[in-house]
């Protein structure tokens, strides 16, 4: 095993950005992976840093329980997913590929309100994105494959589920290839004017 002894190099290996987005409380880590002839070694996630930066809205590292891993073909959707009250924390990240990644704010209470943002993740810069309790999520594959990694801080109800169509035209997301697949269970995803019935 090799260890790094350089402490240039062991700043270089933990350096990242943080960015605001223009959706209250969505944040963007922005690592900055260290290359050399071998490759790259970049950290997906650092608990002190991410309690210094999301912390204030409430979501502590430890809150997180749970990875999943999605892989998905080129252009496919998966989306408009959410879950009702108190909702869900995730940081996600696209491990391989690239994919067109959409948040829409669906907290009443938030200065965002209805409003919806895209962010491109992939493989060459390994931007995570923090998405807060209280937003739909949802995203298209742009390459042949594309591996999306979340880290949840709940476990799975399914019984807190909402979704909204991925081509509700409210929403009008516009999604940057043609659609080539969605689940049965996306297809049959409910409107907008809907969901705002619910919440």
């Amino acid at each position: 095993m090799e260890s790094v002894t350089d402490p240039a190099l062991v700043r270089k290996n933990c350096s990242v950005h943080v960015e605001t987005t223009e959706l209250t409380d969505v944040r963007v880590f922005r690592p900055v992976p260290h290359r050399d002839d071998r490759g790259l070694f970049t950290r997906t996630f650092e608990a002190g840093q991410f309690d210094e930066h999301v912390g204030a809205t409430g979501i502590l590292a430890a809150d997180f329980l749970q990875d999943s891993q999605s892989r998905s073909r080129r252009g496919v959707v998966r989306g408009m997913h959410g879950r009702a009250s108190p909702g869900e924390a995730k940081l996600v990240r696209c491990a391989h590929g690239a994919i067109y990644d959409v948040l829409v704010d669906i907290r009443r209470e938030s200065p965002t309100f209805g409003r919806k943002q895209a962010f491109r993740l992939d493989d060459v810069d390994f931007a995570h994105l923090y998405v807060p309790p209280g937003f739909l999520h949802g995203f298209q594959a742009l390459t042949e494959s594309a591996d999306v990694c979340y880290r949840i801080d709940r476990e799975h109800d399914p019984t807190a589920d909402i979704a909204v169509a991925h081509d509700d035209p409210r929403l009008a997301i516009s999604w940057p290839l043609p659609v080539s697949l969605i689940s049965e269970r996306d297809a049959a995803a409910g409107s907008w004017t809907a969901l705002l019935e619910r919440l």
